[in-house]
């Protein structure tokens, strides 16, 4: 098309077309400079300020009245099942819930990611009457529907929605699309970002986590020993470990529950991510909770910054429950929702996070006979029981005491640097004819005293370790007794200190809780000062 110069304006068009058309190019400029003002804005990390930014940019390029993003659930499986940004229409969890993109007509809008203008007077409404009810009273007349894509995937849609009964233009719609893509790209970065800084975070606290372990040295570092007993174990943690199957761990205290556990974790698929453990009962149920979901700065008094708790923490890894007979009564309903759903919230929030882990629990109690007496849950024991390992206690398992001595010897000789090359005749009877109700953790501990206390290079165990040793011929009542009397001569000799460093639950090689449960078990109280000696000392 050629121009005269001297009148400005195209030859062969009238004055009047020439200013139609210099309307519609400035109308295009506005447009395009809304539309790089729009990316500039949007172009953030945070999701919440990229949605503060949609509204009052958008509006500049296609008139609206209200406008809400709404994210898939692929796309925002950390944010609940859609993120929502609403400017005068209040959209609830239930009206979300009944928008169901997966259903026609979104389903197919999404898939041809076609901008729509919906007639909102004309619409089928059926199965969304409270939406209906919801945009009738705020006055809407039309919507348009507008999907938020990517070259590599559809993150969600935007509903520009308009108060006037004029439906959008085929341009309106076309300049929609244009600022729904640059709005995708900053979604789907500000999205990759928040993943990245989440991963960045869990990483950070499994790393701590795991000098917390390493330093705790909760763990004896292999699992030793010959016996059929033993292989028939190790042989059931072969089976299960090459599943995701849950694993209830039982045994008497001190018989390597956690160490199973380990060995499972290890043989499985996971053993790429963290063993997270967290033991049922070292904390007060208040506490516990906190413990196991996280909570949110806030929360509660002293709660002065956010916390993961160790559920989140065993996302995509392996949780292990320690002690699970001990959770209190009020909380095994939570715990058991939490394990059913695969869903946590953290203390002071309501956002659902969603976790996966392989769940292996330990106890020392009798599940069974705890749901009789109604305090335990029966359908989280059947949560829990669907593989049981049984380990038996050291007494059951007498040919593995040798290796376990040799073991222990050695470790503790060069941990210590003593000059330990062998033991002696009569200490190695007296370990292997002693009913250990400790078990391994108790003999780990006589092991470790003797390396310190013998001279030269024989080990001896000094003979009052075993004041009365029981013969292996023993019957249960007999071992029973010979436990009792093993813990009270150890609370005699330390006056009924249970915890702490010279306290009973330290010589008898016990966590205090486990001693603490084990006297409940037994029915070992302490005397008042006028009922005797403590070692007649019985529950009535």
């Amino acid at each position: 098309m050629g121009y005269d110069v001297g009148l400005k304006m195209p030859v062969g068009v009238g004055p009047q077309e020439a200013a139609v058309q210099d309307s519609q190019l400035q109308t295009e400029r506005e447009h395009l400079h809304a539309l790089l003002e729009l990316t500039n804005a949007v172009t953030t990390r945070d999701v919440a300020s990229l949605a503060a930014a949609i509204a009052p940019n958008l509006r500049r390029i296609v008139a609206h009245d209200d406008v809400s993003l709404f994210l898939l659930h692929s796309a925002s499986e950390q944010m609940g099942r859609y993120a929502i940004t609403a400017i005068g229409v209040g959209w609830t969890d239930e009206l979300t819930a009944e928008l169901r993109p997966d259903a026609e007509p979104f389903t197919t809008w999404l898939a041809e990611r076609r901008t729509v203008d919906i007639d909102l007077e004309q619409f089928d409404w059926t199965g969304r009457e409270g939406i209906h009810r919801n945009v009738t009273a705020a006055g809407l007349k039309h919507t348009c529907f507008v999907p938020l894509a990517t070259p590599r995937e559809t993150l969600g849609f935007l509903l520009l929605n308009r108060r006037s009964a004029a439906p959008f233009t085929p341009d309106e719609m076309n300049w929609s699309s244009r600022a729904a893509a640059q709005v995708a790209i900053a979604l789907e970065n500000a999205l990759a970002f928040r993943e990245i800084a989440a991963l960045k975070d869990r990483l950070a606290h499994e790393n701590i986590y795991l000098e917390e372990e390493i330093r705790g040295a909760q763990h004896f570092g292999e699992i030793v020993g010959e016996s059929r007993a033993l292989k028939r174990i190790l042989s059931q943690v072969a089976t299960v470990a090459a599943t995701d199957a849950t694993v209830l761990v039982l045994g008497e205290t001190g018989t390597g529950k956690e160490l199973i556990a380990r060995a499972i974790h290890s043989a499985g698929e996971r053993r790429g991510r963290s063993l997270v453990t967290v033991n049922c009962a070292t904390s007060p149920a208040g506490l516990l909770e906190s413990e196991w979901f996280g909570h949110e700065r806030g929360a509660f008094t002293g709660a002065l910054a956010q916390k993961i708790g160790r559920f989140e923490l065993a996302h995509q890894g392996t949780l292990f429950l320690d002690e699970i007979g001990d959770v209190p009564l009020e909380l095994q309903s939570k715990l058991l929702r939490a394990l059913q759903q695969r869903e946590i919230e953290r203390l002071g929030s309501t956002r659902t996070i969603r976790v996966d882990f392989r769940l292996i629990a330990a106890t020392n109690r009798d599940l069974e006979e705890m749901v009789g007496k109604r305090e335990f849950r029966s359908d989280l024991y059947y949560r829990l029981n669907v593989f049981p390992i049984r380990i038996p206690p050291l007494r059951e398992r007498r040919e593995d005491i040798p290796l376990l001595v040799r073991y222990f010897a050695q470790r503790f000789a060069k941990d210590l640097r003593r000059p330990i090359e062998s033991v002696s005749r009569e200490s190695m009877e007296m370990l292997c004819r002693w009913s250990w109700p400790g078990n391994i953790r108790e003999l780990q501990n006589v092991i470790e005293r003797a390396v310190i206390l013998s001279q030269g290079t024989v080990l001896t165990v000094p003979r009052s370790e075993f004041e009365s040793p029981v013969p292996s011929t023993s019957s249960p009542v007999t071992l029973e007794d010979a436990e009792r009397d093993h813990i009270l001569r150890a609370l005699d000799e330390t006056g009924w200190v249970i915890g702490g460093g010279g306290g009973a639950a330290a010589r008898l090689g016990l966590k205090r809780t486990s001693l603490v449960s084990t006297m409940r078990r037994l029915g070992i109280v302490r005397p008042k000062p006028h009922a005797g000696a403590g070692r007649d000392a019985r529950a009535r």
